[in-house]
């Protein structure tokens, strides 16, 4: 990576003070094992905990008002990443269930001429059988609506350069559930180039049981819980709203500029 190229990590979290030290020192030592430096912005949730405390020690803090969910602060994160004015904007949640060194290749390898988005693709995940179920259908309402095959449609470790970025985040509403699986649509319907890596999805860091909604917490779950089943409707409901029904006025537009350009 040139060697004057800025990076912004930028990170949502809630209630995450117990993973955040260790998670940001290991991503600062292993920026730092490259020699490139990185600025970290974390966003906080309106936590309850310690979490923007404990950040403040690693990275700039930005604090919500109020509790907004994960999509919104996302989406907030990435903002802030574009206002920062860096040439590379990297996307991590907060819970750490990335190794220091992955973000970094993710990071690095959008530095090429050929490629404007990189994915971190998740390997050796353990997850119920709802929530990969629940993937695999994402994944083909993507094919379907694009044509094009996105192996980690909802992966939170994304590098983006500040022109895509900024178009992503001007056809996403801030308050969207799922920003990741509507850039993900968006990427493939204005084919973007994207280049996926291989990244390897670790336990989320702490003691905290967090993610239980996911049945991610220290108990497995065999029936999906109440409150991910309602999660899920309303995310496919935003999906249908924003990138179907949303989306047919995306492509005449596209078709559009394309005559004209031609």
């Amino acid at each position: 990576m040139h060697a004057q190229r800025r990076i912004a990590l930028v990170i949502p979290a809630f209630n995450e003070a117990d993973p955040l030290p260790v998670f940001l020192a290991e991503i600062r030592e292993s920026f730092a094992a490259v020699d490139v430096p990185v600025s970290m912005i974390v966003v906080d949730d309106a936590s309850t905990d310690e979490t923007a405390r404990v950040a403040a020690a690693f990275s700039e803090v930005i604090s919500a008002p109020r509790n907004r969910g994960h999509g919104p602060t996302a989406l907030a994160a990435y903002a802030a990443g574009l206002a920062s004015g860096a040439e590379v904007i990297v996307h991590v949640d907060g819970d750490g269930q990335f190794h220091g060194d992955d973000i970094v290749r993710v990071a690095l390898a959008l530095d090429r001429t050929d490629t404007d988005v990189v994915h971190g693709v998740r390997r050796g995940r353990t997850d119920p059988w709802f929530r990969r179920g629940l993937s695999a259908l994402v994944r083909l309402i993507v094919l379907g609506v694009c044509g094009r095959s996105v192996p980690d449609v909802n992966t939170p470790l994304r590098a983006y350069r500040p022109a895509g970025l900024g178009m992503l985040l001007d056809a996403v509403p801030a308050d969207a559930l799922v920003p990741h699986v509507h850039f993900s649509i968006a990427e493939a319907r204005r084919r973007l180039r994207v280049r996926y890596v291989p990244v390897a999805s670790i336990p989320r860091r702490g003691a905290a049981a967090q993610g239980t909604m996911w049945g991610t917490g220290r108990a497995r779950r065999l029936i999906p819980p109440t409150r991910l089943v309602r999660f899920a409707g309303a995310a496919l409901a935003e999906v249908w709203r924003i990138d179907i029904v949303g989306g047919l006025s995306v492509r005449r537009r596209l078709r559009s500029d394309a005559a004209v350009g031609g």
